[in-house]
């Protein structure tokens, strides 16, 4: 048995409301720490050009559109690829898309569109791709246009990271989907999710790592505590 502290989906998900509702954190603030810490992990990896990230319409997403405006804030060249319309993000999503739109850094809106050639010409000279796409609402096999997209993904040979969870993957159980991220670093955030360290998802994982949004430490056992 695994030593190592985790968290279901649900779990997850009850640390968020928790800190929102009772500790009176924002949850934008929650947001903002997850991608200021992907860009800290990315960066620490070495980063040597561009990096493309490819984000749907999720919280996942918003963490995509964070790490993108974190990552120009240093120097450094991205791009962020959306497959979803601008007026199906909702909440701290929406609110980070806009953001990032002000600030400049490119945006190109797939909608629920796959365009193979676009895709391909997005991703000429990529050094890091960041799979934002799903996130731990997400079950069962991805829907087109994201199936596609995924094997897209997969054939290109640069290393990918994967935000939370390798999109297709499930968190909870490590069931792997038919079309799911092959992922070279995979960042989840406040624990490790149970999925992630089953042995069917290791190919698909690559190198975890657990990243503090500023849950909380006594919320974190409270919820742990709670099995």
């Amino acid at each position: 048995m695994s030593l190592i502290p985790t968290l279901t989906c649900r779990q997850a998900r009850e640390i968020d409301r928790r800190a929102v509702e009772e500790y009176g954190l924002s949850s934008l603030v929650l947001m903002e720490n997850a991608g200021r810490g992907l860009a800290d992990t990315l960066c620490g990896l070495g980063n040597g050009g561009m990096v493309v990230i490819c984000c749907g319409k999720g919280n996942n997403a918003g963490d995509g559109f964070v790490l993108a405006r974190h990552l120009d804030l240093r120097g450094v060249p991205t791009k962020t690829l959306v497959w979803a319309e601008p007026g199906e993000l909702r909440g701290d999503a929406a609110t980070n898309f806009a953001v990032l739109k002000r600030c400049g850094v490119p945006v190109e809106t797939f909608g629920q569109c796959h365009d193979a050639a676009r895709i391909e010409a997005q991703l000429s000279g990529a050094a890091w791709i960041v799979d934002a796409l799903l996130g731990t609402g997400a079950s069962g096999e991805p829907r087109p246009p994201l199936d596609a997209v995924i094997d897209r993904l997969n054939a290109v040979s640069v290393p990918i990271l994967a935000v939370d969870l390798p999109s297709g993957l499930n968190a909870d159980t490590g069931e792997v989907a038919r079309h799911t991220i092959r992922a070279t670093h995979t960042c989840t955030f406040v624990a490790a999710k149970p999925g992630l360290l089953a042995p069917a998802a290791r190919p698909y994982v690559g190198e975890l790592h657990v990243l503090d949004i500023g849950a909380p430490r006594k919320l974190v056992a409270e919820v742990l505590a709670e099995r």
